[in-house]
C-alpha cells in the first residue's frame, strides 16, 4: 500500500464535492464476486464507496410508476457521482496512490445485467448500509434512497465494517413490487446469488418492457420499492424502530 491517508480530511473532502456518505472497504470481503475485468481487485487493497441521497420529496411522488422528474432526477445524480468520483480519483493520485473510478451506471453485459462491480456489494462491504430483500442497500439514515459509486485504490486508507441487517420482517418491497419480483426472504449479510431475492427476468421486463415506455422516462428505472421502504421514511422509520 501507499503512505497513509488522513481519512477524516480525506472523507470531509469528498463531502465537500457533494457525497453524503463515503465509506471505505477492505477488497478481500469482495472476493468471488463477478468483476469486469476478472482480476479488477487485483492490485487494488481498498474501494471507497460513496452514496448520494435521493431527494426524498421527488421519491414520494412515485406512486405506481416511476416519474419524469425521477428520470431526470437520477441521471443528475449519477453525473455528480461520476464527476465526484474522477475527483476523489485525482486527489488520491497526488498523494500518490493508484485509483480507479467506477461509472455510477454502466451495464457491460445487458443478459447478467452488471457492470465492472457491483457498487451494492461495495457498499456493503465498507458498512454504508445493508443487503436488503430487494437487493438494495438499505442505510440507516436514507434507507435506500441513496446512489452510489466506487473508487478502487492503493492508499492507505482503514476500512470500515459492515452492518448488521435490520430488516427484519418487513416486506413492504415485495408487498409493493408492481412485477412481483422480489422473494421477500432476509440474508445476514449477503445473498449468494440475486436468484435468492429477486426474479431479475420479472425485474427486467418490467422496466425495460413497461416503464421505458412511458413519456420522458430514459434510463431504466423503476424506483417503487425505494419509495416504500420504511427506513427511507422518518415517519414509518420510527415505528418500524419500536417495533
Amino acid at each position: 500500500m501507499k503512505s497513509k491517508i488522513d481519512k477524516t480530511k480525506f472523507i470531509e473532502q469528498i463531502q465537500d464535492w457533494g457525497a453524503s456518505i463515503v465509506c471505505v472497504a477492505e477488497t478481500s470481503r469482495l472476493a468471488g464476486i463477478d468483476t469486469d475485468p476478472e482480476n479488477l481487485l487485483g492490485p487494488y487493497p481498498r474501494a471507497v464507496s460513496i452514496a448520494i441521497r435521493l431527494s426524498g420529496a421527488v421519491m414520494d411522488e412515485i406512486d405506481m410508476q416511476p416519474t419524469p422528474l425521477y428520470s431526470s432526477h437520477y441521471s443528475r445524480i449519477n453525473a455528480l457521482l461520476d464527476d465526484i468520483a474522477i475527483r476523489v480519483t485525482n486527489l488520491l493520485q497526488m498523494n500518490g496512490a493508484r485509483a480507479v473510478p467506477i461509472p455510477a451506471s454502466q451495464i457491460l453485459d445487458s443478459k447478467k445485467w452488471s457492470s465492472h462491480i457491483s457498487h451494492k456489494a461495495v457498499a456493503i462491504a465498507a458498512g454504508i448500509g445493508w443487503q436488503g430483500k430487494s437487493l438494495l442497500v438499505v442505510n440507516p439514515d436514507f434507507g435506500p434512497r441513496i446512489r452510489l459509486t466506487t473508487v478502487l485504490t492503493n492508499a492507505d486508507l482503514e476500512p470500515d465494517s459492515p452492518i448488521k441487517n435490520r430488516c427484519g420482517k418487513c416486506q413492504q418491497c415485495k408487498e409493493h413490487c408492481p412485477a412481483g419480483a422480489i422473494i421477500g426472504v432476509n440474508t445476514d449479510s449477503h445473498y449468494s446469488t440475486r436468484s435468492e431475492a429477486i426474479d431479475l427476468e420479472k425485474c427486467v421486463y418490467q422496466v425495460r418492457d413497461i416503464f421505458s415506455e412511458l413519456p420522458n422516462i430514459t434510463p431504466l428505472i423503476c424506483g417503487i420499492c425505494i419509495k416504500v421502504c420504511p427506513w427511507g421514511n422518518k415517519t414509518k422509520k420510527a415505528e418500524l424502530e419500536k417495533s
